[in-house]
């Protein structure tokens, strides 16, 4: 990840006013493969923040769709109103519901993954940050992390991530657009 984007997202965040209580709220949204969660760890690094990774909130290969809700809900809404917030961790490999994650309640909280500035978690979003790179890239990107065999579920959430966006507009609300 470029330098230079990360001290532009890490300025961002340090002059936005919070929207979730005390709290400013980082959120790094955008297509699968892109680079979302390397910006995420390079900006959690300098502020020293948490960060809670959407993927670990998404109920399997279909379930898109719910993850700005239960981002909303289940860490979001608490974190407003001052009470403990966490998640239900999503283990991929059993495909069910596994333990729950406690997060911390602090100055600044990034939030990353597809769907994570998309409504209803956008409201309680400081900085969107939209981050993006060519199909091909992303592509080749996801199978060399995740392994072939991932192929098939990879199209099927691309298709979603084409329906979420568009409907939400997620891109076009960001507040600084990313191309890696």
């Amino acid at each position: 990840m470029q330098l230079d984007a990360v001290e532009t997202v890490t300025a961002l965040a340090r002059a936005a006013a919070p929207r979730c209580g005390g709290t400013v709220v980082i959120g790094i949204d955008g297509p699968s493969g892109a680079g979302k969660t390397t910006l995420a760890e390079a900006v959690g690094r300098r502020l020293r923040c948490p960060a809670v990774h959407i993927d670990d909130l998404i109920p399997g290969w279909d379930g898109l769709a719910q993850a700005a809700g239960l981002l909303a809900d289940q860490v979001l809404r608490p974190l407003a109103a001052g009470r403990a917030a966490g998640y239900r961790r999503w283990d991929w490999d059993a495909s069910g519901w596994a333990e729950w994650v406690a997060v911390p309640s602090g100055p600044q909280l990034i939030v990353e993954g597809c769907a994570s500035t998309a409504h209803p978690a956008a409201g309680f979003v400081a900085v969107r940050v939209w981050v993006e790179a060519d199909e091909g890239v992303r592509m080749v990107r996801g199978i060399e992390r995740d392994g072939e065999a991932y192929r098939p579920n990879w199209e099927r959430w691309a298709a979603q991530e084409r329906a979420l966006f568009g409907a939400d507009r997620t891109r076009e609300r960001a507040d600084l657009v990313l191309r890696t």
